[in-house]
């Protein structure tokens, strides 16, 4: 894919894998003769999705938005969420694409995680060929709101299966974790805004250089067909605050022309909203 300019910035949207989940799950309460329309299941129900993750070059550093899935999970994990992650030589297809955009994981200096999920942080640490828990990004600072990392090292039923200490606890304890407490720019030019719903302490981020703007969604909208305000995944513990928080997010959006990035839609990688006066979609 080529290079997304914002402003002055240039960014690299990297594929970090590919991913099928159930489709019921991805869409909650919406029929599934209205979501199979937007994305065809397969003879297991699951949709195909992605693991886009963001690389900015920052005049103050690279800039990487959520890390994929990782190495560490065994082969059954892999095959019930259909991860596709293995790159080249035992990397994974996020470090070859952040190779390919002419940097390495060394150079980065910020990551940002919309929340802790294993699909989102899971690239946050990786097992070396000693078998040994080891940090990515060994240079970055880590940033993720406080009460994000409090929710994911204190799960319960519901919560377990997504969040994983080996994720995240490392990078605490390494000191390079950087806990936030809500709105923030993290750089000039790169904000994190809280976005509730999909967990209570999910946050989105804003990058904007001169009039450009772009928003880097994370779970709010996974997919471009999750524009409506009513289709939100089965998978978000606070639904009615996810409608809520779309509906003045894309408020925003619309009037100030943002550019949305879909972390998850394996075909559209971002796309600017159109709104008919009864739904949002990609104009």
């Amino acid at each position: 894919m080529q290079p997304l300019q914002i402003g002055e910035l240039k960014c690299q949207a990297i594929q970090a894998g590919g991913q099928r989940l159930d489709g019921g799950a991805m869409f909650g309460v919406v029929p599934k003769p209205l979501w199979e329309k937007k994305i065809p299941a397969d003879e297991r129900n699951r949709i195909q999705l992605g693991m886009r993750c963001l690389l900015i070059e920052h005049p103050d550093g690279l800039v990487l938005i959520d890390t994929g899935a990782g190495n560490k999970e065994n082969e059954k994990f892999l095959g019930i969420y259909g991860i596709e992650n293995q790159g080249e030589q035992s990397r994974t297809a996020l470090e070859d694409g952040i190779r390919a955009a002419g940097h390495t994981p060394e150079a980065v200096s910020v990551v940002i995680n919309t929340h802790l999920h294993f699909d989102h942080a899971g690239g946050n640490t990786f097992t070396g060929p000693d078998g040994q828990l080891a940090i990515t990004f060994p240079n970055a600072d880590y940033f993720v709101q406080r009460g994000e990392y409090d929710y994911a090292t204190r799960t319960n039923e519901r919560t377990a299966a997504s969040y994983f200490d080996r994720n995240f606890v490392p990078i605490d304890r390494a000191g390079k974790l950087r806990l936030l407490q809500g709105e923030k720019e993290v750089l000039p030019g790169i904000r994190v805004i809280p976005t509730s719903g999909h967990t209570p302490f999910h946050q989105s981020v804003l990058v904007t250089s001169g009039a450009s703007r772009a928003c880097f969604l994370g779970d709010l909208a996974p997919t471009a067909a999750h524009l409506p305000l009513p289709w939100i995944m089965g998978y978000d513990v606070e639904p009615l605050v996810t409608l809520e928080t779309k509906r003045w997010l894309f408020a925003q959006a619309l009037a100030e022309d943002w550019l949305l990035i879909f972390e998850h839609d394996a075909v559209t990688a971002w796309g600017r909203l159109a709104y008919d006066g009864k739904t949002y979609a990609l104009a």
